[in-house]
């Protein structure tokens, strides 16, 4: 591509690189110029503008984000391309989900020339209908097109959207003398329905092994939460308990995530049982939201997994934290 400034008389045909104000309003960059361009530049007294003029094999801005936005995507599913514009595409989630990311293949096709882009959300991000997964930004206005082919062909089909597996859940609530009742409901219902779950039943029990047990064993949900009055601070402490009670397991108590460190994975009969922190009550973004949004779309969260999740994974201060991690300064 070749770039720079030309008179306006030899300018037709090319891309003009700075908008330009004429009497009939403005000129935009990215706009070919044609003869009645160069006319309104004319009469506008301008004798000279920057242009970009593609060379043969060059492939336009907006022709080059639309491939590689395509290549992306490929065999995903679920996820839709904007209409090319300025040398952008976005790439939009179609319904609820979790983005999974090739990052190998993507760092590749950033590394084959500086101007084909590609950017990201995190992987494992939780998108809802209409959330952005990435974009593809071309930033010239045109790139060879043997340089758009390297990186189209690296980063073929390096981003997809898993989607929820699991259509529904039960909440249970325990409850004690002076305990926090049904505070959080609303928190935990809305991270349902932006993974476009529904909560089936909300059952409550005394904050007891036994009743808690017997609970577990009638819910009906996909995904069973069990949201406790009092804290879970051990992995034999009541909820962990009462999940073998009733003839479950617990693959892993304690998360590196804060706030979400109290929280537990386990599993009955082949359903996923998430104990939630009461900090899960708050609506921020929590670890919660992480471990939840992975087991509804049915990715892998073992211990292993989990315990992988630390870097990262501190997330916002609470302002309403009982014990705020910045220690108070001495008076």
């Amino acid at each position: 591509m070749k770039f720079g400034p030309v008179p306006v008389a030899r300018a037709e045909g090319a891309i003009l690189a700075h908008s330009l104000k004429v009497a009939q309003g403005r000129l935009r960059k990215g706009v070919r110029l044609e003869p009645a361009h160069l006319d309104q530049l004319r009469a506008a007294g301008i004798t000279e503008v920057t242009v970009a003029r593609l060379d043969p094999g060059d492939l336009h801005e907006d022709t080059a984000a639309q491939n590689l936005a395509e290549a992306l995507i490929e065999g995903a599913g679920d996820i839709h391309l904007t209409r090319p514009f300025t040398g952008r595409v976005n790439l939009i989630a179609d319904r609820p989900g979790v983005v999974l990311l090739d990052a190998e293949r993507i760092n590749a096709a950033n590394a084959v020339n500086p101007m084909i882009t590609v950017a990201t959300v995190a992987p494992f991000h939780q998108l809802q209908t209409g959330g952005m997964a990435a974009t593809v930004k071309i930033i010239a206005y045109g790139v060879p097109g043997a340089a758009l082919g390297r990186a189209a062909d690296l980063a073929r089909g390096a981003i997809r959207l898993a989607t929820p597996v699991h259509r529904t859940a039960t909440l249970i609530l325990t409850e004690i003398e002076g305990g926090p009742g049904d505070k959080g409901m609303d928190a935990v219902e809305n991270r349902l329905t932006g993974l476009g779950m529904r909560l089936a039943e909300t059952l409550r029990c005394a904050h007891d092994e036994a009743a808690l047990a017997a609970a577990i064993g009638q819910a009906a949900g996909d995904i069973i939460l069990i949201l406790t009055a009092s804290a879970t601070s051990d992995a034999h402490d009541t909820a962990p308990q009462a999940l073998r009670r009733a003839g479950g397991r617990i693959e892993r108590f304690g998360l590196p995530v804060d706030p979400g460190n109290l929280l537990f994975l386990g599993e009955l009969q082949g359903r996923p049982v998430i104990g939630l922190p009461g900090s899960a009550r708050s609506p921020v973004l929590h670890g919660a939201d992480w471990v939840l949004a992975r087991v509804a779309c049915g990715l892998p969260a073992n211990s292993a997994h989990l315990g992988a999740l630390g870097v990262g994974g501190l997330l916002k201060e609470i302002p309403t934290r009982p014990q705020p991690r910045r220690a108070q300064t001495p008076t």
